[in-house]
Protein backbone atom coordinates (compact mmCIF):
# COMPACT_ATOMS: atom_id res chain seq x y z
CA UNK A 1 0.00 0.00 0.00
CA UNK A 2 2.81 2.41 0.84
CA UNK A 3 4.48 1.85 -2.52
CA UNK A 4 1.28 2.55 -4.47
CA UNK A 5 0.46 5.61 -2.38
CA UNK A 6 3.98 6.90 -2.99
CA UNK A 7 3.64 6.52 -6.75
CA UNK A 8 0.26 8.26 -6.61
CA UNK A 9 1.85 11.07 -4.60
CA UNK A 10 4.64 11.53 -7.15
CA UNK A 11 2.07 11.66 -9.96
CA UNK A 12 0.15 14.35 -8.04
CA UNK A 13 3.33 16.35 -7.48
CA UNK A 14 3.96 16.39 -11.22
CA UNK A 15 0.48 17.86 -11.74
CA UNK A 16 1.07 20.47 -9.06
CA UNK A 17 4.37 21.52 -10.63
CA UNK A 18 2.69 22.01 -14.00
CA UNK A 19 -0.08 24.17 -12.51
CA UNK A 20 0.71 27.78 -11.54
CA UNK A 21 -0.01 28.36 -7.85
CA UNK A 22 1.57 31.63 -6.73
CA UNK A 23 0.40 32.73 -3.28
CA UNK A 24 -3.30 33.68 -3.34
CA UNK A 25 -3.58 32.13 -6.83
CA UNK A 26 -3.89 28.46 -5.81
CA UNK A 27 -7.37 27.70 -7.20
CA UNK A 28 -6.21 25.14 -9.74
CA UNK A 29 -3.78 23.25 -7.50
CA UNK A 30 -6.53 23.12 -4.86
CA UNK A 31 -8.65 21.40 -7.50
CA UNK A 32 -5.95 18.78 -8.15
CA UNK A 33 -5.73 18.07 -4.42
CA UNK A 34 -9.52 17.72 -4.18
CA UNK A 35 -9.49 15.24 -7.05
CA UNK A 36 -6.70 13.24 -5.43
CA UNK A 37 -8.62 12.91 -2.16
CA UNK A 38 -11.77 11.96 -4.08
CA UNK A 39 -9.89 9.24 -5.96
CA UNK A 40 -8.75 7.83 -2.60
CA UNK A 41 -12.26 7.92 -1.09
CA UNK A 42 -11.38 10.60 1.45
CA UNK A 43 -14.10 12.91 2.75
CA UNK A 44 -12.58 16.39 2.57
CA UNK A 45 -13.52 20.05 2.94
CA UNK A 46 -12.44 23.14 1.04
CA UNK A 47 -12.16 26.56 2.65
CA UNK A 48 -11.08 29.06 -0.04
CA UNK A 49 -7.89 27.42 -1.37
CA UNK A 50 -7.22 25.29 1.72
CA UNK A 51 -8.13 21.60 1.46
CA UNK A 52 -8.56 19.73 4.73
CA UNK A 53 -9.79 16.42 6.06
CA UNK A 54 -10.21 14.40 9.28
CA UNK A 55 -9.43 10.73 9.76
CA UNK A 56 -12.50 8.50 9.35
CA UNK A 57 -12.73 7.53 13.02
CA UNK A 58 -12.17 10.98 14.49
CA UNK A 59 -12.85 10.91 18.25
CA UNK A 60 -13.30 14.23 20.07
CA UNK A 61 -12.04 12.70 23.32
CA UNK A 62 -8.56 12.16 21.82
CA UNK A 63 -5.77 14.67 21.14
CA UNK A 64 -5.40 15.85 17.57
CA UNK A 65 -2.26 15.77 15.43
CA UNK A 66 -2.14 18.19 12.51
CA UNK A 67 -0.35 17.28 9.28
CA UNK A 68 0.26 20.41 7.26
CA UNK A 69 2.13 21.62 4.22
CA UNK A 70 1.40 24.18 1.51
CA UNK A 71 0.70 24.15 -2.22
CA UNK A 72 1.46 27.76 -3.08
CA UNK A 73 4.81 28.82 -4.53
CA UNK A 74 6.96 31.88 -4.97
CA UNK A 75 7.46 33.20 -8.50
CA UNK A 76 10.33 31.61 -10.43
CA UNK A 77 13.53 33.65 -10.56
CA UNK A 78 15.21 34.73 -13.78
CA UNK A 79 18.07 32.22 -13.46
CA UNK A 80 15.97 29.16 -14.39
CA UNK A 81 17.37 27.19 -17.31
CA UNK A 82 14.48 24.68 -17.30
CA UNK A 83 10.78 25.42 -17.65
CA UNK A 84 9.67 25.96 -14.02
CA UNK A 85 6.16 24.75 -14.89
CA UNK A 86 7.21 21.46 -16.45
CA UNK A 87 7.81 18.37 -14.33
CA UNK A 88 11.09 17.03 -15.69
CA UNK A 89 12.69 13.84 -14.36
CA UNK A 90 16.43 13.54 -14.97
CA UNK A 91 18.98 11.42 -13.11
CA UNK A 92 16.53 10.65 -10.33
CA UNK A 93 15.63 14.32 -9.82
CA UNK A 94 12.14 15.76 -10.28
CA UNK A 95 12.58 19.37 -11.44
CA UNK A 96 9.98 22.12 -11.26
CA UNK A 97 8.77 25.12 -9.28
CA UNK A 98 7.52 24.01 -5.88
CA UNK A 99 8.93 20.49 -6.18
CA UNK A 100 11.15 20.90 -3.13
CA UNK A 101 9.30 23.75 -1.37
CA UNK A 102 7.05 22.22 -0.45
CA UNK A 103 5.34 19.93 -2.94
CA UNK A 104 7.34 16.86 -2.03
CA UNK A 105 6.46 17.35 1.63
CA UNK A 106 2.79 17.95 0.89
CA UNK A 107 2.22 14.89 -1.27
CA UNK A 108 4.19 12.71 1.15
CA UNK A 109 2.00 13.87 4.04
CA UNK A 110 -1.12 13.32 1.95
CA UNK A 111 -0.03 9.75 1.23
CA UNK A 112 0.64 9.24 4.94
CA UNK A 113 -2.80 10.58 5.84
CA UNK A 114 -4.47 8.19 3.39
CA UNK A 115 -2.48 5.31 4.88
CA UNK A 116 -3.92 6.00 8.33
CA UNK A 117 -7.34 7.31 7.25
CA UNK A 118 -9.33 4.12 7.93
CA UNK A 119 -7.36 2.96 10.99
CA UNK A 120 -9.33 2.49 14.17
CA UNK A 121 -8.18 2.99 17.77
CA UNK A 122 -5.48 5.52 16.97
CA UNK A 123 -3.91 7.35 19.91
CA UNK A 124 -4.26 10.67 18.03
CA UNK A 125 -6.90 12.01 15.72
CA UNK A 126 -5.46 13.20 12.42
CA UNK A 127 -6.32 16.38 10.55
CA UNK A 128 -4.54 17.30 7.34
CA UNK A 129 -4.49 20.80 5.85
CA UNK A 130 -3.06 21.43 2.39
CA UNK A 131 -2.76 25.15 2.91
CA UNK A 132 -2.52 28.25 0.76
CA UNK A 133 -0.60 31.53 1.09
CA UNK A 134 2.32 30.18 3.13
CA UNK A 135 4.94 31.91 1.03
CA UNK A 136 3.30 35.31 1.48
CA UNK A 137 2.12 34.79 5.09
CA UNK A 138 -1.25 35.78 3.68
CA UNK A 139 -4.55 36.09 5.54
CA UNK A 140 -6.17 33.06 3.88
CA UNK A 141 -3.63 30.39 4.74
CA UNK A 142 -3.22 28.04 7.68
CA UNK A 143 -3.80 30.89 10.13
CA UNK A 144 -7.35 31.26 8.77
CA UNK A 145 -8.00 27.53 9.23
CA UNK A 146 -7.26 27.31 12.95
CA UNK A 147 -10.72 28.52 14.04
CA UNK A 148 -12.33 26.10 11.55
CA UNK A 149 -10.54 22.79 12.10
CA UNK A 150 -10.66 20.93 15.44
CA UNK A 151 -8.33 22.14 18.18
CA UNK A 152 -4.80 21.02 17.41
CA UNK A 153 -2.60 19.58 20.18
CA UNK A 154 0.57 18.95 18.19
CA UNK A 155 1.59 19.41 14.56
CA UNK A 156 3.96 18.11 11.92
CA UNK A 157 4.65 20.86 9.39
CA UNK A 158 6.00 19.60 6.10
CA UNK A 159 8.99 21.61 4.93
CA UNK A 160 12.25 20.28 3.43
CA UNK A 161 14.49 19.14 6.30
CA UNK A 162 16.17 16.08 4.73
CA UNK A 163 13.75 14.17 6.99
CA UNK A 164 15.61 15.33 10.09
CA UNK A 165 13.74 16.85 13.02
CA UNK A 166 13.56 20.64 13.19
CA UNK A 167 12.57 20.81 16.86
CA UNK A 168 12.55 24.63 16.90
CA UNK A 169 12.14 27.41 14.37
CA UNK A 170 12.96 31.08 14.57
CA UNK A 171 10.17 33.63 14.51
CA UNK A 172 10.18 36.85 12.51
CA UNK A 173 9.45 40.49 13.23
CA UNK A 174 9.94 43.14 10.54
CA UNK A 175 10.26 46.71 11.81
CA UNK A 176 9.90 50.02 10.03
CA UNK A 177 12.32 52.49 11.65
CA UNK A 178 12.66 56.23 11.09
CA UNK A 179 15.60 58.53 11.87
CA UNK A 180 14.64 62.19 11.69
CA UNK A 181 16.58 65.40 11.07
CA UNK A 182 16.06 68.89 9.73
CA UNK A 183 15.42 69.24 6.01
CA UNK A 184 17.39 71.96 4.26
CA UNK A 185 19.10 73.16 1.10
CA UNK A 186 22.38 71.32 0.57
CA UNK A 187 24.24 74.61 0.16
CA UNK A 188 23.53 75.76 3.72
CA UNK A 189 24.98 74.51 7.03
CA UNK A 190 22.94 71.80 8.75
CA UNK A 191 24.01 70.13 11.99
CA UNK A 192 20.90 67.94 12.03
CA UNK A 193 21.25 66.00 8.77
CA UNK A 194 19.03 62.90 8.97
CA UNK A 195 21.48 60.89 6.86
CA UNK A 196 24.35 61.62 9.23
CA UNK A 197 22.07 60.96 12.20
CA UNK A 198 21.37 57.52 10.77
CA UNK A 199 25.04 56.53 11.10
CA UNK A 200 24.63 56.10 14.86
CA UNK A 201 21.48 54.04 14.38
CA UNK A 202 23.09 51.78 11.77
CA UNK A 203 26.11 51.21 14.00
CA UNK A 204 23.82 50.45 16.94
CA UNK A 205 21.83 47.89 14.95
CA UNK A 206 25.07 46.34 13.68
CA UNK A 207 26.54 45.96 17.18
CA UNK A 208 23.44 45.17 19.25
CA UNK A 209 23.26 41.71 20.81
CA UNK A 210 20.20 40.32 22.55
CA UNK A 211 21.20 38.78 25.88
CA UNK A 212 19.37 35.45 25.78
CA UNK A 213 20.59 32.69 23.49
CA UNK A 214 18.86 29.39 22.78
CA UNK A 215 20.28 25.88 22.78
CA UNK A 216 18.26 24.97 19.69
CA UNK A 217 18.18 28.27 17.79
CA UNK A 218 21.23 30.22 18.94
CA UNK A 219 21.11 34.01 19.08
CA UNK A 220 18.46 36.41 17.88
CA UNK A 221 19.55 37.69 14.43
CA UNK A 222 18.99 41.40 13.72
CA UNK A 223 19.68 42.78 10.23
CA UNK A 224 19.02 46.13 8.58
CA UNK A 225 17.83 45.11 5.12
CA UNK A 226 16.58 48.34 3.53
CA UNK A 227 17.34 52.05 3.79
CA UNK A 228 15.77 54.93 1.89
CA UNK A 229 16.14 58.71 1.99
CA UNK A 230 16.23 61.76 -0.22
CA UNK A 231 14.63 62.75 -3.49
CA UNK A 232 17.08 65.14 -5.16
CA UNK A 233 20.74 66.06 -4.99
CA UNK A 234 20.42 69.52 -3.49
CA UNK A 235 17.95 68.81 -0.68
CA UNK A 236 18.91 67.35 2.71
CA UNK A 237 16.05 64.98 3.58
CA UNK A 238 14.10 65.34 6.79
CA UNK A 239 14.09 61.63 7.57
CA UNK A 240 15.70 58.29 6.75
CA UNK A 241 13.52 55.17 6.53
CA UNK A 242 14.95 51.77 7.45
CA UNK A 243 13.63 48.22 7.47
CA UNK A 244 14.94 45.93 10.20
CA UNK A 245 14.56 42.15 9.94
CA UNK A 246 14.71 40.28 13.29
CA UNK A 247 14.81 36.47 13.48
CA UNK A 248 13.67 35.56 16.97
CA UNK A 249 14.77 32.56 19.02
CA UNK A 250 12.57 30.72 21.50
CA UNK A 251 13.99 32.68 24.45
CA UNK A 252 11.90 35.72 23.51
CA UNK A 253 8.39 36.45 22.37
CA UNK A 254 7.98 38.83 19.46
CA UNK A 255 6.34 41.32 21.80
CA UNK A 256 9.44 41.28 24.04
CA UNK A 257 11.67 41.96 21.03
CA UNK A 258 9.51 44.93 20.06
CA UNK A 259 9.60 46.33 23.59
CA UNK A 260 13.39 46.10 23.74
CA UNK A 261 13.97 47.81 20.41
CA UNK A 262 11.37 50.50 21.01
CA UNK A 263 12.96 51.38 24.35
CA UNK A 264 16.63 51.18 23.31
CA UNK A 265 17.18 51.75 19.59
CA UNK A 266 18.50 55.29 18.80
CA UNK A 267 15.79 56.07 16.25
CA UNK A 268 12.83 58.45 16.28
CA UNK A 269 10.39 55.58 16.03
CA UNK A 270 10.42 51.86 15.27
CA UNK A 271 7.17 50.05 14.58
CA UNK A 272 6.65 46.28 14.07
CA UNK A 273 4.61 45.32 11.02
CA UNK A 274 3.27 42.23 12.79
CA UNK A 275 3.93 40.30 16.00
CA UNK A 276 2.13 37.09 15.01
CA UNK A 277 5.03 35.14 13.48
CA UNK A 278 6.50 33.79 16.71
CA UNK A 279 9.21 31.19 17.18
CA UNK A 280 8.12 27.56 17.46
CA UNK A 281 9.34 24.48 19.27
CA UNK A 282 8.46 21.02 20.52
CA UNK A 283 9.72 19.52 23.79
CA UNK A 284 12.61 17.12 23.34
CA UNK A 285 10.75 14.56 25.45
CA UNK A 286 7.67 14.61 23.20
CA UNK A 287 6.76 11.18 21.79
CA UNK A 288 7.26 12.38 18.21
CA UNK A 289 10.78 13.59 18.93
CA UNK A 290 11.74 10.49 20.88
CA UNK A 291 10.39 8.28 18.10
CA UNK A 292 12.31 10.22 15.45
CA UNK A 293 15.55 10.02 17.40
CA UNK A 294 15.01 6.27 17.90
CA UNK A 295 14.73 6.02 14.09
CA UNK A 296 18.14 7.65 13.71
CA UNK A 297 16.94 11.12 12.70
CA UNK A 298 18.98 14.08 13.95
CA UNK A 299 17.55 17.20 15.61
CA UNK A 300 18.31 20.86 14.91
CA UNK A 301 16.92 24.38 15.12
CA UNK A 302 15.70 25.92 11.87
CA UNK A 303 16.47 29.54 10.89
CA UNK A 304 13.77 29.63 8.20
CA UNK A 305 10.13 30.57 8.68
CA UNK A 306 7.15 28.32 7.96
CA UNK A 307 3.49 27.92 8.88
CA UNK A 308 4.70 26.78 12.30
CA UNK A 309 4.78 30.48 13.12
CA UNK A 310 0.98 30.71 13.25
CA UNK A 311 0.55 27.70 15.54
CA UNK A 312 0.26 28.02 19.31
CA UNK A 313 0.77 24.29 19.97
CA UNK A 314 3.97 22.26 19.96
CA UNK A 315 5.09 21.61 16.40
CA UNK A 316 7.76 19.66 14.55
CA UNK A 317 9.09 20.64 11.12
CA UNK A 318 9.91 17.56 9.07
CA UNK A 319 9.93 16.74 5.39
CA UNK A 320 11.74 15.38 2.32
CA UNK A 321 13.96 17.68 0.32
CA UNK A 322 16.66 20.18 1.22
CA UNK A 323 15.91 23.71 2.43
CA UNK A 324 18.92 25.09 0.52
CA UNK A 325 17.15 24.27 -2.77
CA UNK A 326 14.06 26.30 -1.88
CA UNK A 327 13.48 29.38 -4.06
CA UNK A 328 16.52 28.44 -6.15
CA UNK A 329 16.78 28.24 -9.93
CA UNK A 330 15.96 24.83 -11.41
CA UNK A 331 14.44 23.69 -8.11
CA UNK A 332 14.23 19.92 -7.72
CA UNK A 333 13.63 17.07 -5.32
CA UNK A 334 14.99 13.54 -5.63
CA UNK A 335 12.34 10.91 -6.31
CA UNK A 336 14.08 8.79 -3.68
CA UNK A 337 13.57 11.56 -1.12
CA UNK A 338 9.81 11.34 -1.59
CA UNK A 339 9.91 7.55 -1.33
CA UNK A 340 11.95 7.81 1.87
CA UNK A 341 9.75 10.61 3.16
CA UNK A 342 6.53 8.59 3.00
CA UNK A 343 8.18 5.61 4.71
CA UNK A 344 9.61 7.74 7.52
CA UNK A 345 6.37 9.65 8.08
CA UNK A 346 4.45 6.37 8.29
CA UNK A 347 6.94 4.71 10.64
CA UNK A 348 7.12 7.79 12.85
CA UNK A 349 3.33 7.87 13.27
CA UNK A 350 3.13 4.11 13.78
CA UNK A 351 5.51 4.50 16.70
CA UNK A 352 3.32 7.12 18.42
CA UNK A 353 -0.14 5.91 17.38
Amino acid sequence: MIEQLTQDAIALLKKLIETQSFSSEEEQTAGHIEAWFTNHNIDYNRTKNNIWALNKHFDESKPTLLLNSHHDTVKPNSAYTKDPFKAIVEDGKLYGLGSNDAGGCLVSLMATFVYFYNHENLKYNLVIVASAEEESSGPNGLNSMLPIIPKVDVAIVGEPTLMNLAVAEKGLVVFDAVVEGTPSHAAHPNDDNALYNSIEALQWFKDYKFEKSSEALGDVKLTVTQINAGAQHNVVPGHVDMVVDVRVNDAYSNAEIAEILQSQAPVTRIIPRSLRLNSSCIPMDHDLVKAGIAMGRTTYGSPTLSDQAVLSCSSLKLGPGDSTRSHSADEFIYISEIEEGVKIYVELLERVM
